[in-house]
C-alpha cells in the first residue's frame, strides 16, 4: 500500500483513454520497493484538456508525467523544453517537472531497443523494417531504428501524406546517411517493400482484423519478427497473424516495462528494481484479462 502524507509526490499517466493502462501497478510497486514517497495516478485527459492539464503539473507541483495516446505530439509545444531524442522524435511520453520548468522525454525510443535487443534477441542494425502507422508512437519507434542504424524503414500508413511528413522529418532531423527511409500507402503495393524485412512493428490502435480479413496482408514479410505495440487482448490479432506466418513475435508489454524503467529514473533519479516493476506488470495484465 501507498503510504501518502505530505511529502509524497505524485507523478501519473496523461491519456484518453486512460483505465486501462498497467503503469500505475508498475511504478507503485518500484516506489514501495524503495520506499520512495511518490504516487502513481492515472489522469484522463481529453486533448482539448491537455493545456489545462499541463499548467495543472506545475500549479500541483507534480514530479512529472507519462503521456499516451492522443496526446504524445500535442503535448510538445506545451513545454518548456526537450531532450534530444523528444525534439528527434518530435513526441513526448514522459515530462518531468523541476522546479517549475516543464521538459518532455521520449523514453519510447530505449525502451522499444531495449525489449527488441533484452528479450527478443534482435539487433536492428543492417535489417530492414516495416512499421505500421505514422503517429507519435511510430515517430518513437523510427527513431529508434535510426539510433540503432537499420539498414532500411519502410513507413506504411493509411495517409501516405503523413507517413512521408515523418520519413522527411526524420532524415532531415536525424539520420547519418546510412539509413534510408520509404514512405507507402497501405493501399499500395506492398509487394515490393515487404520481402526481406527482418521486423514489422504495428503501430496502430485500430483492430488489426475486420470481419474476418487482416487489415494488411504481411505475408511477405513471414519470418520477420512482428512487434505489436499494443499489449493483452488487444494485440492478439496481429499476434495470431504472427503465428499464422510462422514468425515470432512480441507484444507492448517488453516496451511498456523497459519505458517505464527509464521514466522511473527520470522522476526519481532512483535506479529502477526492474524484477519487481517486471512482476507487478506482469501481474496486472493477468488481472485485466
Amino acid at each position: 500500500m501507498v503510504n501518502i502524507s505530505g511529502v509524497t509526490k505524485v507523478a501519473g499517466i496523461f491519456g484518453a483513454p486512460v483505465a486501462h493502462s498497467l503503469s500505475p501497478a508498475m511504478h507503485n510497486a518500484a516506489f514501495a520497493a524503495l520506499q520512495l514517497p511518490y504516487v502513481y495516478v492515472p489522469f484522463h485527459v481529453r486533448q482539448e484538456d491537455l493545456p489545462a492539464a499541463a499548467a495543472a503539473v506545475r500549479a500541483l507541483r507534480m514530479a512529472g508525467v507519462n503521456v499516451t495516446v492522443p496526446l504524445k505530439e500535442a503535448v510538445v509545444p506545451l513545454l518548456d523544453c526537450l531532450d534530444d531524442t523528444a525534439a528527434a522524435c518530435g513526441a513526448v511520453n514522459t515530462v518531468v517537472n523541476r522546479e517549475g520548468t516543464l521538459t518532455g522525454y521520449n523514453t519510447d525510443t530505449g525502451g522499444f531497443l531495449d525489449a527488441l535487443r533484452l528479450e527478443a534477441g534482435f539487433d536492428p542494425q543492417g535489417k530492414k523494417v516495416v512499421i505500421l502507422g505514422a503517429g507519435g508512437a511510430a515517430r518513437a519507434v523510427a527513431a529508434a531504428l535510426l539510433e540503432g542504424n537499420a539498414a532500411e524503414i519502410v513507413v506504411l500508413n493509411r495517409t501516405s501524406e503523413r507517413a512521408q511528413t515523418l520519413a522527411a522529418d526524420l532524415q532531415r532531423r536525424r539520420n547519418t546517411g546510412q539509413t534510408v527511409l520509404f514512405a507507402v500507402p497501405l493501399t499500395g503495393n506492398l509487394q515490393d517493400h515487404l520481402p526481406g524485412a527482418g521486423l514489422v512493428v504495428n503501430t496502430l490502435s485500430v483492430s488489426f482484423r475486420r470481419e474476418g480479413e487482416w487489415l494488411v496482408d504481411l505475408s511477405p514479410a513471414a519470418g520477420a519478427l512482428f512487434f505489436d505495440l499494443r499489449y493483452g487482448a488487444a494485440a492478439d490479432d496481429y499476434l495470431a497473424l504472427a503465428d499464422k506466418l510462422s514468425s515470432p513475435a512480441l507484444d507492448g508489454l517488453a516496451m511498456l516495462l523497459y519505458q517505464g524503467v527509464r521514466a522511473f529514473r527520470l522522476f526519481t533519479g532512483h535506479e529502477p528494481p526492474l524484477e519487481v516493476m517486471r512482476r507487478a506488470l506482469l501481474a496486472a495484465a493477468r488481472r485485466q484479462k
